[in-house]
C-alpha cells in the first residue's frame, strides 16, 4: 500500500462521485463527521449503555458521550500523523494537503462512527444476539441451516459491533441508497477486521485481522469496492481476509485511549474505587518523562487542587495527551509494516515494554474492579433477557410469516425493516429482524420488551 493511494474522496453512493466536494468550508470529510452527528442513528447513542447502568444519580458515560470523547481524541492523532506524513510528499500537492488538512477529519468521522452498530446493553448486547442464535432449539437451528450459507449463519452466530456498524452506514434499508453515503476514506477507517463471519473469531491464525470480523455476508461487495480502491491486498493464505487499511489503527487507538481512563473514572465517581488506586495506575506512566510531563511536575500541579474529581479529571486529561504523542510516534515507527499490512498488533502493543506493563495493569485491574462489578453485571444480565427475549419473538415470527401472531408482530416493524416472508430471502429478514433490535436503545428495548410479553399493558391514548 502506499500512502498516496490511500485516501479517496468517492463516496458510497450510486452516483459513484469521483473528485472532492469543491466547497472550501466543508470538505467531502467534513461532510462525513456532519452526517454522523446529525444521524438518527447516532442520537440512539445517548441512551445506549457504554459500561454502567444509565441513567444514574451520578451522570456516566453513555455511548454518545464516549463516541464524542475518542472522536475528539482521534482527531488530534489524525493531525499529529497527518503533519508527519504530509512532509514526505512536496508542498501543495494533493498527497501533502489531504494528511496536513484532511487526516484529521477522516478519523475523527470513523471515531464519532465506530460504536454506532453497537446493540443495547453495553458489551453483553452482542453477546446476547450470538447466544441467542447458537442456542437455538435444533428444529430452528436446521431451518435457518437449511435456508442460509454458511458464510451468513455465522453472520448470526458470531454476531460483530464493528461489521454492523459498516452495515448501518452503507446499507440501503428499503431506500434507494444508503441515507449516509459516506467516503471510502472514512468507511475504510472503521473497518478494524477487515474478515468475513466465518473467517473472524480465530485466534489461531495470529492475525489481528481474524481476531474478529468486519463485514457481513451482505455487504462482501462493498467492502470489496473499498478495497480495490486503495489496493488493500487480500491475505495469500486466507481467502475473504485482507490487511487492515493503516488509518484503522488510530480510529482503534482513540478507543483504547479513552475506554481505559474514562470507564475508571466513571468507577471513580461511583465510589467503585478510590483516588489512591487511580493515581497508582496512571501516575507512572510519568516517571520516566521530562520536563512538563515529568511525575514530580503532575504532583505538584494535584497538591493545589482540593476536588478528589478534579484531580482524577486533571491526570486523565495529561494522560490522554501523552499517550497522544507515544501511540502517534509508534505509527510512524511501524510504517512499513502498516503499510505492507503486516502489523499484527494495535499501537499500545507497539509502546515499550515498561508502558506495555503498566498498561496490562489498568486492563487487569478494570476487569476485575470495573467489568465484573455488581452494578455491571446486572445491566449485562438485564440485557441478556431483553435481547433474547426480542429475538425469540421476532425471529419466530420471521420464521412462521403467515401464522396470525406472526403477521401481527412483524407489523411492529419500521417500514425501513423489510420483510420479504420469502423463504428464498430468509437472511434478509432475518437480518432485519437483528437490524432492528441492535439499533434499539436501552429503554426502548426494555419498553417493547415488557408491551409485547405482556408485563406492561400498552396504554390506548
Amino acid at each position: 500500500m502506499k500512502w498516496e493511494e490511500l485516501y479517496h474522496a468517492r463516496r458510497n453512493s450510486k452516483d459513484q462521485q469521483l473528485t472532492p466536494n469543491a466547497e472550501t468550508v466543508r470538505t467531502s470529510y467534513i461532510r462525513d463527521y456532519d452526517r454522523l452527528i446529525f444521524s438518527t442513528a447516532f442520537r440512539r447513542l445517548q441512551n445506549k449503555t457504554q459500561v454502567f447502568p444509565l441513567p444514574g444519580a451520578v451522570f456516566v458515560h453513555n455511548r454518545l458521550t464516549h463516541s464524542l470523547e475518542v472522536a475528539s481524541v482521534g482527531r488530534s492523532l489524525g493531525k499529529a500523523v497527518g503533519e508527519m506524513i504530509a512532509k514526505l510528499f512536496t508542498e501543495h500537492s494533493a498527497p501533502y494537503d489531504f494528511y496536513k488538512n484532511e487526516l484529521q477529519s477522516v478519523i475523527a468521522a470513523a471515531c464519532l462512527a465506530h460504536d454506532i452498530g453497537n446493540p443495547p446493553f453495553g458489551h453483553s448486547g452482542e453477546e446476547a444476539i450470538r447466544l441467542f442464535f447458537t442456542e437455538l432449539s435444533s428444529d430452528k437451528r436446521t431451518f435457518l441451516s437449511d435456508h442460509l450459507s454458511p458464510n451468513q449463519l455465522c453472520d448470526f452466530d458470531f454476531f460483530e459491533g464493528n461489521a454492523n456498524a459498516f452495515r448501518l452506514l452503507t446499507h440501503p434499508f428499503n431506500e434507494d441508497e444508503s441515507s449516509f453515503k459516506l467516503t471510502y476514506a472514512t468507511l475504510a477507517a472503521i473497518i478494524k477486521y477487515p474478515c468475513t463471519s466465518s473467517k473472524g473469531f480465530d485466534k489461531n491464525s495470529q492475525l489481528i485481522a481474524t481476531k474478529k470480523s468486519g463485514f457481513f455476508d451482505s455487504e462482501v461487495a462493498t467492502y470489496q469496492q473499498i478495497a480495490a480502491t486503495f489496493n488493500i491486498p487480500e491475505h495469500p493464505n486466507f481467502t475473504s481476509v485482507y490487511a487492515r487499511h493503516p488509518f484503522v489503527y488510530l480510529t482503534e487507538a482513540a478507543d483504547d485511549i479513552c475506554y481505559r481512563v474514562m470507564d475508571l473514572e466513571d468507577a471513580h465517581r461511583l465510589n467503585l474505587i478510590n483516588l489512591s488506586s487511580f493515581q497508582e495506575l496512571f501516575l507512572p506512566f510519568f516517571e520516566r518523562e521530562t520536563g512538563y510531563n515529568h511525575v514530580n511536575t503532575i504532583h505538584e500541579k494535584l497538591v493545589k487542587i482540593k476536588d478528589d474529581n478534579q484531580k482524577v479529571q486533571y491526570i486523565r486529561a495529561r494522560w490522554i495527551g501523552l499517550m497522544i504523542s507515544k501511540l502517534s510516534q509508534a505509527f510512524l515507527q511501524e510504517e512499513k509494516a502498516l503499510l505492507e499490512g503486516g502489523l499484527q498488533k494495535d499501537l499500545l502493543k507497539c509502546l515499550p515494554e515498561y508502558e506495555q506493563g503498566l498498561i496490562k495493569k489498568i486492563n487487569t485491574f478494570s476487569f476485575e474492579k470495573i467489568y465484573n462489578s455488581r452494578v455491571v453485571l446486572e445491566i449485562e444480565n438485564a440485557g441478556f433477557n431483553v435481547i433474547g427475549g426480542l429475538l425469540k419473538e421476532f425471529v419466530q415470527a420471521v420464521m412462521t410469516p403467515n401464522e396470525l401472531r406472526s403477521e401481527k408482530l412483524l407489523r411492529l416493524l419500521p417500514q425501513q425493516f423489510l420483510i420479504t416472508k420469502q423463504r428464498a430471502f430468509l437472511y434478509n429478514d432475518v437480518q432485519s429482524v437483528v437490524d432492528y433490535v441492535s439499533g434499539m436503545t436501552d429503554l426502548y428495548a426494555l419498553d417493547l420488551y415488557r408491551k409485547i410479553t405482556g408485563i406492561t399493558i400498552p396504554e390506548i391514548r
